[in-house]
């Protein structure tokens, strides 16, 4: 496989990072496809950690990032987020990262209005108040602000214009000052010179790269639990998630993704609201949260834990087109007498083996669940079959036959190199 895709099969958080790092190393450029910076990637590099939210983990590697055009980004968070890596002495220059210059632009009345929104709700849909979903409702309300327009002021200005022809409105009814035209230009115009640099035509950039043998690494962001379209709606993100994605986020194509490797924990974690079959509220749950050091990179919220859950697994491969998954965590059950994988739900009278679209239907499932037992020794640092307990390896093996896909990659610890490495995902 000439490209590989990296995607959350899960509810994201779950260990993307770490992997696309490791796979950074074997490709030639990193590819953000979709989301912002609500989404955050922790790389462990020798005695240093890096924390990503918008650069893609290849900058680390020094390979070529590409920020593509369905991610909506925030400007100044971006520069943060430059001269912070700079800080920690990996210099990031217009030839290291590029930024397509048709993404959409996450403004400061983006910011006010997801935060007043999620404050006066009723029913909260658990968002990190980044200003990520108004900035893709006006994307795709065709009034949003591009990269491009950072490059014409009379395009902006027009735009601008356009904008607050409907956040104004917006803001009147939630009590929020109003925002002035002048100052949004000012501010834009004062951010355009350090922005434009790395702007170009990722699309073009990456038909390039691939005519010339080169291979691409598409970095998801979240979870595919959090499709804005399959996932547990309305508790979702406000992208498409799932591998599909990548072509669309980044001009490439259909056939520009390659393999898909699908990234599962080995038990099951969940940030925010919304339904959560499996979730643990008892002893086994906190040695979850604790042992796995359970919160968020972008929030510091303390992620909620449960069994494995095969059902959504299984989904989630079909969505995707997963052809491996790499599953991390395993050394976080190390001394856990039984484990459980939900195998099943039940639904009022009937069982049933996916989830449903509907809310109500999603919050009623009861986990139908099959017991393994666990092992004592510990799986930390593996990096060998042959060095994993027989039950660990059977739960490994178990977890393959009803999700139906193969595990490729098997990670023991937070460190990089700790990896069992079953198939090269770039090689098959």
């Amino acid at each position: 496989m000439a490209n590989v895709t990296v995607v959350g099969a899960q509810w994201g958080d779950e260990g993307k990072g770490k992997l696309v790092d490791w796979l950074s190393s074997r490709a030639d450029v990193v590819v953000r496809f979709q989301g912002g910076h609500n989404a955050g990637h922790t790389l462990v590099v020798g005695n240093q950690v890096y924390k990503l939210s918008l650069l893609p983990s290849g900058v680390v590697q020094g390979k070529l990032s590409v920020i593509g055009n369905g991610v909506v980004v925030d400007p100044w968070h971006l520069l943060g987020e430059i001269e912070r890596i700079r800080a920690q002495g990996v210099d990031i220059t217009p030839d290291l990262l590029v930024l397509a210059d048709n993404a959409s632009l996450i403004l400061p009345l983006h910011r006010d209005l997801d935060v007043a929104r999620e404050a006066q709700a009723a029913n909260k849909i658990g968002t990190t108040g980044r200003g990520i979903g108004p900035a893709y409702e006006d994307k795709v309300g065709r009034r949003a602000i591009r990269v491009a327009d950072l490059n014409d002021r009379e395009a902006l200005e027009a735009k601008i214009d356009r904008l607050l022809a409907h956040h104004g409105p917006l803001r009147r009814g939630l009590g929020l000052p109003e925002a002035k035209a002048d100052e949004i230009l000012a501010s834009l115009e004062a951010i355009a010179p350090k922005i434009l640099p790395y702007a170009r035509p990722a699309w073009r950039l990456l038909d390039a790269a691939v005519k010339a043998g080169e291979r691409v690494l598409f970095e998801g962001a979240q979870g595919a639990l959090l499709d804005v379209d399959h996932g547990t709606y309305p508790f979702v993100t406000s992208s498409n998630t799932v591998a599909g994605q990548a072509a669309a986020g980044s001009g490439l194509g259909p056939k520009g993704p390659g393999y898909v490797l699908g990234i599962l924990k080995a038990y099951t974690t969940r940030v925010g609201e919304g339904p959560f079959p499996t979730e643990l509220f008892d002893d086994v749950g906190r040695h979850l949260s604790e042992v796995g050091q359970e919160v968020g990179v972008v929030t510091g919220r303390a992620r909620r834990c449960g069994w494995f859950d095969a059902v959504l697994a299984r989904q989630s491969v079909a969505l995707n087109g997963i052809d491996g998954i790499a599953l991390t965590k395993l050394d976080v059950l190390d001394g856990l007498p039984t484990l459980k994988i939900c195998v099943g739900y039940q639904a009022g009278e009937r069982r049933i083996d996916y989830l449903p679209a509907g809310l109500k239907a999603q919050a009623a499932l009861t986990p139908i669940y099959e017991e393994i037992e666990g092992w004592t020794a510990s799986t930390r640092g593996a990096r060998s079959f042959r060095d994993l307990p027989a039950e660990a390896v059977k739960y490994v093996r178990r977890i393959e036959e009803l999700i139906g896909a193969p595990v490729a990659l098997l990670g023991t610890s937070p460190e990089r190199e700790d990896m069992i490495v079953m198939r090269d995902p770039f090689r098959d």
